[in-house]
């Protein structure tokens, strides 16, 4: 596509929803459509906790792809806020597509959002078999016969059932093609060459909460919310050597939390800078020079104003 010519007669644009319970691979297969890491992942599961729109740019298409936070049974304020989040997207956009991780089996939690997703009418629903580089054939096989099933058993029509492996790219190319074929046609939504329309400052909070994630283990799941306070080009800087500056506060719930993500010395919390840098950096295509400091904010997830300040 050259500067601003017309696109050809039968451009087609439209938005499509990657759902699935955490960790059934949503956001790494965001990254790999869009060829560029647009959504943070992480090894465990609820990490995303924003809507992140990918763009997709094809010669005969803009496919933008919503990747919400995984669905789940909510047991905090925050729970029901992101589960509220995740159900008015589907009715927003034109395709929602259910990832099943093929190396585990269908269970409850997919059941729930099947049967949750089943709701909504209008919207055209794929299911994906994710992770089968994890998989042998004949469980992607099973799996397959498994997600038919669970669209008969719940009066859910699948457009298309597809195996993928976005790690390793195999069909990633076809899943493009198939989604792009459900949208409606239309005039490109979003200007040539732009990948997400996430604000730079929530891509930065996100990175550095996908670093503190990385590096606490399963000592605290869920109880990092990361704040970017300031980010800004230091003046004084010439053009051709910016700096950019961000101030971020990390908060957890406990003091003792604090402790663990400071780390002896302040140990994890350097690394935690180093990593997040590195990737803001390489998203951003800027040198940054990165402040974080951690903070308590007291069971946030369950305090309505706490997750107003925070962003929830």
């Amino acid at each position: 596509m050259i500067g601003s010519e017309p696109k050809a007669e039968g451009f087609r644009s439209g938005f499509a929803s990657f759902v699935g319970r955490p960790n059934a691979g949503k956001s790494t297969l965001t990254n790999a459509l869009v060829g560029t890491k647009v959504a943070i992942t992480s090894s465990r599961p609820q990490t995303t906790r924003t809507v992140v729109r990918g763009i997709v740019h094809r010669d005969d298409a803009q496919l933008i792809l919503v990747d919400t936070p995984g669905l789940h049974r909510p047991r905090t304020l925050l729970g029901e806020r992101l589960n509220a989040l995740v159900t008015t997207t589907w009715a927003e956009v034109d395709v929602v597509a259910v990832c099943f991780p093929a190396n585990e089996k269908i269970g409850p939690g997919d059941r729930f959002i099947v049967n949750e997703l089943a709701k909504v009418k209008k919207t055209t629903k794929v299911a994906i078999a994710t992770k089968t580089d994890l998989a042998t054939p004949e469980q992607i096989g099973e799996h397959l016969l498994a997600i038919a099933e669970l669209g008969r058993a719940t009066n859910t029509e699948w457009a298309e059932i597809i195996p993928v492996s976005a790690t390793g790219g195999d069909q990633v190319a076809l899943l493009a093609d198939l989604l792009v074929g459900q949208l409606p046609e239309g005039p490109p939504l979003y200007p040539d060459g732009e990948l997400t329309d996430t604000p730079e400052e929530d891509i930065a909070a996100d990175l550095i909460r996908e670093a503190a994630l990385e590096g606490v283990r399963d000592e605290l799941p869920h109880s990092i919310a990361v704040v970017v306070e300031e980010m800004r080009l230091r003046p004084d800087r010439p053009d051709d050597k910016p700096l950019l500056d961000i101030h971020a506060n990390l908060f957890v719930e406990r003091d003792s939390q604090k402790g663990i993500m400071i780390g002896h010395k302040g140990a994890r919390l350097r690394e935690v800078g180093t990593a997040a840098r590195k990737n803001i950096e390489a998203m951003l295509g800027t040198p940054v020079y990165l402040d974080l400091h951690v903070k308590v904010a007291k069971d946030w997830q369950r305090d309505p104003r706490q997750l107003r300040r925070l962003g929830f």
